[in-house]
């Protein structure tokens, strides 16, 4: 074998392949849109959504006889003397609000420390638990609602009938939309490795998850909440069948008594959801915010 062929030729590997800095370009798989379509389909979407959004909200601007725009309907709500018109309304809206904390406070005291255990304690209970928190979206609402029924009835002769009472049902609703978000966060980290770090430096276990495991998981626990939250607002087959008096149930009996008011309302509950929902899909903003770097 002479020099010239055993010399290495330029651009080329000795052992046959192609420099990674020369290979060419791998091409996109599958229907990745470009920056154009997406902009298009975008604008379409948000069109598509706005539409009946203004309609609603010019549909509040109008008075009762005659043509043009006022903003009757909107200061009747704080006219004290129309409170008593309004007063199952408000009552619904508190009703929905504590619903909202009281399911807030389940997902974070009960789903939340049963994740962390089945992540780090019992990862054989993993795939159980992931069933049972998604088996309710498969479930029809109104299925769920007849199966509640009967445990209502011995429920109120324990607890009551309170409005409150239905944060346990609620609370089976919401379980899907509230488990996706933490587990999404649990799967980019080690959960593992973290705390046994800081249970090798001294921590014990309640410390290391308020202090190392907790922080790691607050994007996955905002948009859990929040996520939580827009469910419980507009929950309306549960608190209809057992009677019960929330907001989506007020709002729909006022409709029928003052459509512009219960527009006006109906139209602020899609914006409030809307904007939990965008909230929810910029949780970088919300719950981690990187620090300003500092000027030199």
């Amino acid at each position: 074998m002479t020099a010239a062929t055993a010399a290495p030729i330029a651009g080329v590997d000795p052992t046959g392949t192609t420099p990674p800095s020369r290979r060419p370009a791998r091409g996109r798989y599958g229907a990745v849109p470009s920056r154009a379509t997406g902009t298009v389909v975008l604008v379409v979407v948000g069109v598509l959504f706005a539409i009946p959004l203004l309609s609603m909200a010019t549909f509040t601007l109008r008075p009762v006889s005659g043509s043009g725009l006022t903003l009757v309907h909107w200061a009747a709500l704080f006219d004290p003397a129309q409170q008593s018109n309004y007063s199952d309304l408000f009552a619904g809206i508190q009703n929905s609000l504590i619903l909202a904390v009281i399911v807030v406070a389940i997902v974070l005291l009960l789903l939340v420390p049963a994740m962390l255990l089945a992540e780090l304690k019992y990862p054989r209970v993993h795939r159980v638990l992931e069933f049972v928190c998604l088996l309710p979206i498969t479930v029809p609402t109104i299925v769920l609602v007849v199966g509640f029924v009967p445990v209502y009835q011995v429920l109120q002769g324990v607890v009551g009938s309170d409005p409150w009472t239905l944060s346990f049902a609620i609370g089976v609703i919401v379980l899907p939309y509230a488990y996706r978000p933490i587990q999404a966060n649990i799967g980019t980290l080690n959960l593992t490795t973290l705390t046994e770090a800081a249970r090798s430096l001294g921590a014990s276990w309640p410390v290391a998850v308020w202090r190392i495991v907790l922080p790691n998981l607050r994007r996955g626990l905002i948009s859990s909440c929040l996520l939580t939250v827009s469910v419980v607002l507009g929950e309306f087959t549960i608190a209809n069948v057992l009677s019960q008096n929330t907001f989506q149930t007020a709002l729909l009996l006022l409709q029928q008594t003052d459509p512009y008011v219960g527009a006006l309302l109906a139209l602020a509950a899609l914006l409030f959801v809307f904007v939990l929902l965008v909230d929810v899909s910029r949780t970088r903003s919300i719950g981690g915010r990187r620090p300003k770097k500092r000027k030199s």
